[in-house]
């Protein structure tokens, strides 16, 4: 920002001095003590006039600037109020409006940013419901799957069991029926 009041108040320096060297040398020769005093007293007020017109442009340029600076750091909520009623007062409202608009679409994404994750997490909670409810099906469709083929483990067990058995009466069928026969030749 010195840059710019430097801008300012060297110019407007520039040309008090040069005023006051025009007016030296038209008039070197007649030159009284009261007149250099004068010049004196005119190069001082040139001096603090260029000062005090640099500041009085440079400050509201580096009010905006510096809200600028914490705007594009982040802060939102950064605003530029100025008593002028120039063209920098109507800067400085547009760049609060600018503010307010960045905060607001801001706002607007953060909530946006918490309805997906709401939104998310509810159809993931619905998912997840869905997925237990399954695993808990297949938990005891696996245990009745389980029961049944102990169950048919022990009925072809007690199938073999009874074949054996079965063989074992044809057996003796057969035995009997010689017996029978050998019986009645007999």
């Amino acid at each position: 920002m010195a840059k710019f009041t430097t801008r300012i108040i060297v110019p407007i320096i520039l040309v008090g001095v040069f005023a006051i060297a025009v007016f030296i040398a038209m008039g070197i020769d007649k030159m009284t003590p009261g007149l250099y005093v004068v010049i004196s007293l005119f190069a001082i007020y040139v001096f603090f006039f260029g000062l005090a017109v640099g500041q009085n442009l440079s400050s509201p340029m580096k009010k905006l600037l510096d809200k600028a600076v914490q705007l594009s750091k982040g802060n939102l909520s950064s605003r530029v109020y100025l008593e002028t009623k120039d063209e920098f007062s109507e800067l400085a409202g547009i760049f609060n409006k600018i503010a307010e608009e960045l905060e607001a679409s801001r706002y607007k994404e953060a909530n946006s940013e918490k309805s997906v994750g709401i939104k998310v997490q509810a159809r993931t909670q619905e998912l997840q419901e869905t997925i237990n409810a399954l695993e808990q099906k297949v938990k005891n469709r696996t245990i009745k799957m389980e029961r049944l083929m102990e169950e048919s483990n022990k009925l072809q067990g007690a199938v073999e069991d009874k074949g054996v058995e079965s063989e074992q009466l044809k057996k003796e069928m057969a035995d009997l029926k010689k017996r029978a026969s050998k019986v009645k030749q007999l």
